[in-house]
């Protein structure tokens, strides 16, 4: 009777150790599929770029005050990316960026829909893909830009869509100055900012905020995602900057942040 009890259990735990198996390996290959599927629409956009360096006829947004080595007044000499978005848009309507984050593997263009959701699980063609694609916080407006504009990104292993973004947390990164650069270019302007917070924390809402009650509000903010920062990039920010925050996953229940201030733009023409 024992022999026949120790049998049955044996069996389950055959059974059970091959479903995980199997399971684990249907992810596996989910995991390649959606990666590979990444890889040949990157190859896909690269074909179609038309980017251009500018920096005609460009404002540069002045600071309150300039700290003590900050490289603010080399950040401003820095040329603006200019992305014809026309044909990108011909791949996907949704389309309403690109963007490029110094020292990272993050060049792309980013989309924008209805919700946050739709792009967690769809790529640039629309098709579902767990790797999803960078897409702009929906309750904010591109064309007029927030004082806290938002863009989202899935952290994948091989490096894919914001995977790379971890890349800013090294010292490394930190300490070449010429990586504290993102550039975005939109249908009406090119722009350029200058990082000033990077950060992971467990997950929470209260560094995606979009609307303030007023300057209090706002600075409050600004002085949190400051004092979050692992690092000090001696960055003044003010109730009269407009931030651009990127988020993405830093591990299963922590968010990596990182957080820049416009410093310089151009209108593109009509």
């Amino acid at each position: 009777m024992k022999k026949r009890i120790g049998n049955i259990f044996m069996i389950i735990l055959i059974i059970i150790s091959l479903s995980a198996l199997i399971y684990s390996s249907i992810n596996i290959y989910k995991w390649y599929l959606d990666n590979k599927n990444i890889k040949k629409l990157s190859k896909e956009i690269e074909e179609v770029l038309n980017i251009q360096e500018r920096d005609d006829n460009s404002e540069v947004i002045e600071p309150e005050e300039v700290q003590i080595n900050d490289p603010y007044l080399d950040y401003i000499k820095v040329n603006l990316l200019d992305v014809n978005l026309d044909e990108l848009k011909n791949i996907n309507k949704d389309t309403i960026g690109f963007i490029e984050v110094k020292g990272t593997n993050i060049n792309y263009p980013f989309v924008q829909t209805k919700n946050n959701d739709y792009y967690l699980t769809h790529d640039y063609h629309k098709n579902y893909n767990a790797a999803g694609w960078i897409f702009l916080d929906y309750r904010n407006n591109i064309d007029n830009l927030d004082k806290n504009t938002i863009i989202y990104g899935h952290g994948r292993l091989n490096k894919a869509m914001f995977g790379s973004l971890k890349n800013v947390l090294s010292k490394d990164w930190y300490n070449n100055i010429d990586n504290h650069l993102i550039r975005i270019s939109m249908d009406n302007k090119n722009t350029l900012w200058q990082i000033f917070s990077i950060y992971h924390l467990k997950t929470t809402n209260d560094y995606i905020k979009v609307d303030f009650k007023d300057n209090k509000d706002y600075l409050d903010f600004i002085n949190l995602i400051k004092e979050r920062s692992i690092y000090n990039f001696n960055t003044s920010v003010s109730e009269n900057d407009k931030i651009l925050t990127l988020s993405t996953c830093y591990n299963s229940s922590e968010k990596l942040v990182v957080h820049a201030k416009l410093i310089k733009y151009q209108d593109k023409e009509d």
